[in-house]
């Protein structure tokens, strides 16, 4: 039997040693440098192609950033998918106070990035990213990024007053999330990434007024076809939190795919070397084709 901890070692070890892949075109979504889009454009095939909106992980977290899912973005592309993957304001680089790791997040501005690049994405494609068909359109996040994208896709049942409320549902095939932080209180009880989703709701003060617009497992239903895929070995986000999710979804209602990989850690989602980004991709695609 593997030792846990050495295997995720190594599956991280192999998602980041793919060198970044250089985006077709990069497209700004507002002033901040961070407010920036990279467009990945089809591969294969002709005329127009899904558009995969990609939100990356790192636990909200200023040292993570779009670089390291570059590789998983061309991945998409080399499978006929237009790609769009989407840069945000994170946390400082500082250590959180009393830890050693980085503050999550930046309230509320990494709610503004995502809610923005959403909302700017299709005049964006329009412009720099013809190949892609926004009208076919899946959302998919890794991590923290995958709660982003399950928040994105429920902004129409955001609380009445909230800035990033849409007035209908979002023009979105579905959502796939991989390895989501997207059951907020069973991922603070079992301390994900090191106290992160309190530190990206500003605190404990916060947390339960925020959270209420923040969290994907209290914005349910949303009536958008979602999935989850997780690795059952994953020890970042443990697949605890995706069950927590779907059973939240169930109790409002609401079917939500889960898909769990047997001896899958947290990175495989996201590395073109891995089983698991090949399931990935079949996951996106029968909800965008």
């Amino acid at each position: 039997m593997p030792d846990p901890a050495a295997r995720d070692a190594a599956e991280e070890a192999s998602a980041f040693s793919h060198p970044a892949v250089p985006p077709d075109a990069t497209a700004a979504y507002g002033d901040h440098p961070d407010q920036v889009v990279d467009l990945y454009a089809p591969r294969t095939g002709e005329g127009r192609a899904p558009l995969v909106v990609v939100l990356h992980g790192g636990a909200w977290r200023a040292p993570y950033d779009r670089l390291h899912i570059s590789p998983f973005a061309d991945f998409l592309a080399r499978r006929g998918f237009a790609v769009a993957s989407v840069e945000y304001r994170r946390g400082p680089g500082l250590p959180h106070q009393g830890g050693a790791a980085p503050v999550a997040g930046r309230w509320p501005e990494t709610f503004d990035d995502v809610a923005a690049a959403l909302d700017a994405l299709p005049e964006l494609a329009a412009a720099h990213l013809p190949q892609a068909d926004p009208h076919r359109m899946v959302l998919t996040g890794h991590s923290a990024g995958g709660q982003l994208a399950l928040w994105a896709a429920a902004r129409h049942v955001l609380p009445a007053g909230s800035p990033w409320r849409l007035p209908a549902p979002p023009a979105l095939r579905g959502v796939v999330a991989l390895a989501p932080i997207g059951h907020f209180d069973r991922a603070r009880e079992l301390d994900v990434c090191g106290g992160a989703v309190t530190q990206l709701l500003g605190g404990e003060q916060a947390y339960e007024e925020r959270a209420a617009a923040t969290d994907p497992a209290r914005l349910l239903p949303t009536g958008i076809a979602t999935a989850l895929v997780q690795g059952r070995a994953d020890l970042t986000v443990p697949a605890e939190v995706a069950d927590a999710f779907v059973e939240a979804a169930a109790k409002a209602g609401e079917t939500v795919g889960l898909t769990l990989l047997e001896d899958v850690g947290h990175f495989p989602l996201i590395d073109p070397a891995a089983d698991a980004c090949a399931v990935v991709a079949e996951e996106l695609a029968q909800l965008a084709f």
